[in-house]
């Protein structure tokens, strides 16, 4: 007993000698509370943070590069290793920079501070290691899964093969794999609905296994966002425009009444001319229109068919494709005719760099991701572009596009690394699609492409239709990806009603069905490269707004006279020098002020895009007159 008392007594020994020593401690000899942060701390971590991220992000760029342009387990293994260390340094250096709220920094360290609370999107990991590591490997699954996509299975014999069953029924027969490029051609160039269907049915197969994924990422990001204080990872995304996340959302409501009128009037003209070719036994009167009747696997565009809802056939020849396979353009004469715009407004030609990395053409040896896209793989003009180009009028305005990306990144790269980055999304997608507006017919005539640019009242409303099908067609998908995605991270939108809620809205936003039964065993959105790659989608609604206010605002510049869609602003210095200075700012400034430098306005104003259209519009309200519009 006595040694146990004993054992008692020294174990306790220490705990009361600390006791009696705390009480000792004068209140002066405490452990002192850290220095409150200054000013000149705040611009130190922010130079510490550019740097690091700098080196992070380039790590993160190369391993997506070698990702997307040769897919295996393995560079997806890398790409998502690249991802976590730049998860694990965000979630730290955000917390970190918290410390320096109310502190009086200048207005560039202040404006760093508030870009680095949003540089972990579009996908804020937990600070969990374990679900941070996790996060990033779904992140690459699931868009590897989306660029391995292919169809395999049976299809109905729909080109007219000879042949048949005894009964007379169409003989079922095993179609080899095909992949989006070759569903895509199908979708773009057949105007055979049974093999239409097929193409979208295939396609939306490659998809459903996402979904188990995709709702684990949601999961994982919104607890990200968490912990970086928002409510989940949609409020997040919106707060990242210089508004409150509330007043972005109101204001894309905003943006979308100004042009919902002339939307309604196109489907409605679409929709009676699709009638004509397949009746209104597929097409009825006060519907929306089937999906894959589009010319487009997901329907957001529709030039596609533009022949068979061309409002005076024949008038002005507009077959650009034609004209390219014709003269032999291959992809380097076409990405070096977009380069040739850019440089023709005042821009330094594109890094030798360019020409020897990027991918222009689908290699035949390995999978890749076809999904265009511009790049600046080390933030030091390290300029690229990565797409599939087949020579199609559709590439070479989209090669404009990616160009813009690319002449966006020129202007800003000796910028910090956090200020480079367009003055908000909407920014960096608007650019190109603002250049390529001047990609008018008067401009093609100059390139060879059209034999005259049509002068007629006729020709005129051939041009707008054309276009209008590809702009304004897309307008209300733009929108509705990430009112999807904003239902879904708030919890309003459950897994177990994915799909139904896609095509709730759809149907209400867009007037476009599905065109075969779906229920929760698909997952549809998924089927769209940039749900698959987490990839906030708003931005392209913007900048299908923004693209005709910058290019009015450009014209202006350039001192042209005349009907807004007459205007191209090539050889134009005076448009370039304005538009450069824009470009030059990066994030360094809150976007009304971007915007202002160019426009004159300082906030997002679809009236650009009714001026542009109005020969267009006035001309299908006539058309319209009787019909049952709306849907």
């Amino acid at each position: 007993m006595r040694t146990l008392a004993l054992a008692v007594m020294l174990a306790l020994a220490p705990a009361a000698r600390a006791a009696t020593d705390l009480r000792a401690v004068p209140r002066s000899e405490k452990p002192p509370r850290p220095p409150k942060p200054t000013p000149a701390d705040a611009k130190a971590f922010v130079a510490r943070v550019n740097a690091d991220l700098k080196r992070l992000w380039t790590r993160q760029q190369t391993a997506d590069w070698i990702r997307q342009t040769y897919i295996t387990e393995d560079t997806e293994k890398g790409s998502a290793w690249a991802s976590e260390e730049v998860m694990a340094y965000l979630s730290a250096a955000v917390k970190e920079s918290l410390r320096f709220q109310g502190v009086a920094t200048d207005p560039e360290t202040r404006r760093a501070l508030h870009l680095l609370r949003f540089a972990a999107m579009p996908l804020p990991a937990p600070s969990d290691p374990a679900k941070r590591a996790e996060l990033a490997a779904i992140s690459a699954r699931l868009d590897g899964m989306y660029g391995k996509g292919k169809w395999c299975g049976s299809r109905t014999d729909a080109e007219g093969a000879t042949g048949g069953r005894a009964d007379g029924k169409p003989e079922q027969r095993l179609a080899p794999c095909r992949d989006l490029e070759d569903l895509d051609e199908v979708m773009r160039r057949s105007r055979d609905p049974r093999e239409l269907l097929d193409a979208w049915v295939g396609w939306h197969t490659i998809s459903a296994p996402m979904k188990p994924d995709y709702q684990r990422l949601v999961a994982l990001g919104n607890e990200g966002a968490r912990e970086l204080g928002f409510a989940n990872l949609g409020e997040m995304w919106r707060a990242a425009y210089d508004m409150a996340p509330a007043a972005f959302e109101q204001d894309t409501d905003r943006l979308w009444a100004q042009v919902k009128p002339f939307y309604e009037q196109l489907h409605c003209y679409v929709r009676a001319r699709l009638q004509e070719k397949y009746g209104k036994e597929l097409v009825p009167d006060g519907k929306p229109i089937p999906a894959h009747l589009l010319g487009n696997m997901w329907a957001q565009s529709w030039g596609e068919i533009y022949p068979l809802v061309e409002p005076y056939p024949g008038v002005a020849d507009l077959d650009v494709e034609a004209a390219l396979k014709r003269q032999g353009w291959d992809a380097t004469k076409i990405v070096k005719t977009g380069e040739a715009f850019f440089t023709s407004l005042g821009f330094d030609p594109l890094p030798a760099t360019f020409w020897e990395r990027s991918m222009f053409t689908k290699p035949r040896d390995r999978e890749v991701v076809c999904h265009a896209s511009a790049w600046d793989v080390t933030y030091s003009n390290d300029l690229r572009v990565k797409m599939c180009i087949r020579g199609t009028e559709d590439d070479l305005r989209t090669v404009h596009h990616e160009l813009g990306h690319d002449f966006y990144f020129q202007q800003y790269w000796k910028l910090p690394v956090l200020f480079q980055q367009g003055a908000n999304e909407g920014f960096h997608e608007a650019i190109g699609d603002a250049i390529a507006l001047s990609v008018t017919p008067g401009y093609l005539k100059t390139l060879g492409l059209l034999p005259a640019a049509p002068e007629d009242d006729r020709a005129v409303v051939n041009v707008q239709m054309r276009t209008a099908l590809d702009k304004i067609a897309f307008l209300p998908f733009g929108k509705l990806v990430d009112q999807w995605r904003w239902d879904v991270f708030s919890g309003k939108v459950t897994p177990d009603r994915y799909n139904a809620a896609w095509w709730a809205l759809r149907e209400r936003l867009q007037g476009v069905a599905a065109p075969a039964p779906r229920s929760e065993q698909d997952f549809d959105p998924g089927a769209k490269y940039h749900v698959a790659a987490n990839v906030p989608y708003t931005r392209y609604f913007l900048a299908h707004v923004y693209q005709f206010q910058f290019h009015r605002a450009m014209c202006r510049a350039a001192g042209h006279q005349g009907p807004l869609h007459t205007c191209s602003i090539a050889g134009s210095k005076e448009a370039g020098r304005k538009l450069q200075a824009m470009l030059a700012m990066g994030a360094s400034r809150p976007w009304p002020e971007a915007m202002l430098a160019l426009t004159g306005q300082r906030e997002a104003d679809a009236s650009a895009l009714v001026e542009y259209f109005a020969p267009l519009a006035r001309w299908l309200e006539k058309q319209n007159a009787g019909r049952q519009c709306g849907w």
